[in-house]
């Protein structure tokens, strides 16, 4: 929460021209659109403010329940008691905030990630990934996640599918090694034809084939020097293809 408020505020571009209460309504986006709470409180903005450093408002609760009697409603009031954004009111904070919103959920969501992993090496690797996402480090970005995804499937091949993956290699056999029992024999194989072997053994499908084939194709791009732009749109596509449907869907 700390983090994603900090970031938050400071992809404002005019933050401190807004008011306290306009910066209410933002905090209430922040905690209703882009972490998703079902509703947002007077404390939990005001913990918002606090977190950034900024002064707690004296009328954060006056605010809010100020804002949705007036003929151009902020909030909504909901059954638990706490207060949404009125869609109007939504719409005008997303569109300033532009492409940020974006790039604001896809971080979230990534560190929200980071709980999923046990301390270590990996969970380490994660945070620095999006480190670079969030520094606009895209090709470092796109590289890293493209790692820790491809590390990911090789301890999910050999923890549930080892036999069935050395059946399919067996069928294709490969110049370099007949049969895998590690990571390292894994990391001989070149990628392309680990996901084929993958999709021959039935441990990915076909759709998941084709989103690691277009992440594979984007990670060359970035891995290598060239005139060619890793634009933050595509990155965001990428990193959230291969969080969503492959490091989250396939538990090792």
């Amino acid at each position: 929460m700390v983090d994603a408020a900090l970031r938050f505020y400071e992809a404002i571009s005019n933050a401190s021209d807004l008011s306290e209460r306009e910066l209410c309504s933002y905090f209430c986006y922040l905690l209703t659109v882009e972490l998703g709470h079902p509703s947002a409180s007077a404390k939990a903005i005001d913990n918002c403010f606090l977190v950034c450093d900024l002064r707690v408002p004296k009328r954060t609760a006056s605010y809010l329940s100020e804002g949705i009697k007036s003929q151009q409603a902020t909030y909504v009031k909901v059954a638990t008691g706490g207060y949404r954004l009125h869609r109007s009111a939504s719409n005008h904070i997303s569109s300033k905030l532009g492409s940020f919103r974006i790039v604001t959920q896809t971080s979230a969501e990534l560190r929200s990630l980071e709980g999923a992993f046990p301390d270590g090496a990996k969970k380490k690797f994660l945070s620095e990934t999006v480190d670079c996402f969030e520094a606009n480090a895209n090709r470092a970005a796109v590289v890293m996640c493209w790692i820790l995804t491809i590390d990911h499937l090789f301890e999910f091949v050999l923890t549930h599918h080892l036999t069935a993956f050395n059946s399919a290699l067996a069928a294709t056999p490969d110049k370099r090694i007949k049969k895998v029992g590690n990571k390292e024999d894994l990391s001989e194989l070149k990628e392309t034809k680990f996901i084929d072997l993958c999709r021959a053994a039935n441990i990915i499908s076909n759709d998941v084939r084709k989103i690691l084939d277009d992440a594979l194709g984007v990670r060359n791009t970035a891995a290598h020097p060239s005139g060619v732009e890793i634009a933050r749109t595509k990155t965001v596509s990428v990193i959230e293809d291969l969080v969503v449907n492959v490091i989250r869907k396939f538990n090792v």
